[in-house]
C-alpha cells in the first residue's frame, strides 16, 4: 500500500523506520508536528530527511492547501503514530482505507493524553494498546485491534511505555496495516457504557497526599515515574522520588511521610500501612541523585516531607 505516517517524537520514528524498512508497504508521505523555534529537529523528520521521504508540517489539517497536498500522494492508508494535531475527518478519509490511530491504552478505558500513567496510578493490574479509526470525539473511533499487557506490581510508567506498549505498539500499526491490506479489518464499536476519560497528568497531580495509604502513594509515584514525578516538600524544597519501593512492614511508631531511616543507599519513609524505600530522588538544589551521592545532611531522622 501507499501510506501517509503521521507520528511525532521516537514511537513515530520508531513506526516510520519499521515500515519503511521492514515491510513492502511505500512511505508516500511523512507528516510531523512543525518545528520549534530553539528545540531540536523532531525524530520523525530527521529519519525521514535521512532517507529522503517527504516531509509535510502543516500547523493544521482544515486548510484547502492542506488537504489538495495529502490528496496529491493518492494515498491508500493513514497511519497515525502519536499525533497531537487535531485531524479532522475531510483530510483522515482522503486515502483509500481512511486513518487508523494508535492509543496506549485498552480503549474505551482511559481515553485522553496520559493513558498509561493512569492505569498505573489506580493501582491497575493491566493496560494495553489500541489501534482504532479515529473520528471527531477523542478516541472514540472503532477499534481494529488491541494488545493486553500486565503491570507489575514494582513497574513503573517508564517501564510499561518503553518496554512493553512501545515496541508492542510499533508491531501493532503494522499488523492493523496488513489487515486492512488484505481485506481482514474488523471494525468493532467502543462500549461507551464502559468508558473513562482522564486529562493530563500534571505536577498539581502527582504532589504526594500522606494522609492516603501507603499503596496509594507508592502506585502515585510508580505513575508518574519519569513524568511528571511525584513530589513532596521537606525544608521548602520539592523532592521527587524517582526510584522507589513499597514495604507493607507496619510502623506505628512514624506519622506519614516522617524519615525512619537514612543510609548509604536508601531513604526510608513511612507512609499508612507501611513506608517507601527511596533511593533516588530529583531535587533543583541537587539534581537527579541517588541517595548514595547526595547531600543527605539536610535530611534528618524524624523529619517529615509535606
Amino acid at each position: 500500500m501507499k501510506i501517509i505516517l503521521m507520528g511525532q517524537q521516537a514511537f513515530g520514528k520508531s513506526t516510520l523506520e519499521k515500515f519503511y524498512k521492514e515491510t513492502d508497504h511505500e512511505i508516500v508521505a511523512v507528516y510531523c508536528a512543525p518545528d520549534k523555534e530553539g528545540k531540536p529537529l523532531d525524530p520523525v523528520k530527521e529519519y525521514a530527511l535521512s532517507e529522503n521521504l517527504p516531509v509535510f508540517q502543516p500547523s493544521n489539517f482544515k486548510d484547502k492547501e492542506v488537504l489538495d497536498q495529502i490528496k496529491s500522494h493518492d494515498a491508500d492508508l493513514c497511519v497515525m503514530a502519536y499525533v497531537i494535531i487535531f485531524v479532522p475527518e475531510e483530510a483522515r478519509n482522503i486515502p483509500k482505507l481512511g486513518s487508523i490511530c494508535f492509543h496506549p491504552s485498552l480503549l474505551p478505558l482511559h481515553r485522553g493524553p496520559s493513558s498509561i500513567n493512569w492505569p498505573i496510578i489506580m493501582g491497575s493490574k493491566k493496560s494495553g494498546l489500541t489501534i482504532f479509526y479515529p473520528n471527531d470525539g477523542l478516541d472514540e473511533g472503532e477499534i481494529l485491534l488491541q494488545k493486553e499487557v500486565e503491570i507489575g506490581d514494582d513497574e513503573t510508567l517508564g517501564d510499561v511505555y518503553f518496554s512493553k506498549i512501545f515496541p508492542l505498539g510499533v508491531d501493532a500499526c503494522i499488523e492493523a496495516a496488513d489487515l486492512l491490506n488484505s481485506g481482514n479489518a474488523p471494525k468493532i464499536a467502543q462500549d461507551d457504557s464502559k468508558s473513562s476519560y482522564e486529562s493530563w497528568c500534571k505536577k498539581a497531580d502527582a504532589r504526594i497526599d500522606w494522609k492516603k495509604p501507603g499503596i496509594e502513594v507508592y502506585n502515585l509515584i510508580r505513575g508518574c515515574n519519569p513524568q511528571p514525578g511525584a513530589w513532596a516538600e521537606f525544608m521548602d524544597e520539592e523532592y521527587v522520588f524517582l526510584d522507589t519501593k513499597f514495604s507493607s512492614e507496619q510502623s506505628a511508631e512514624h506519622f506519614p511521610g516522617q524519615i525512619m531511616e537514612i543510609n548509604k543507599e536508601n531513604i526510608r519513609i513511612a507512609v499508612k500501612g507501611g513506608f517507601l524505600i527511596v533511593s533516588r530522588f530529583k531535587s533543583k538544589e541537587q539534581g537527579k541523585l541517588f541517595v548514595k551521592d547526595m547531600n543527605t545532611a539536610v535530611l534528618t531522622e524524624g523529619d517529615l516531607f509535606s
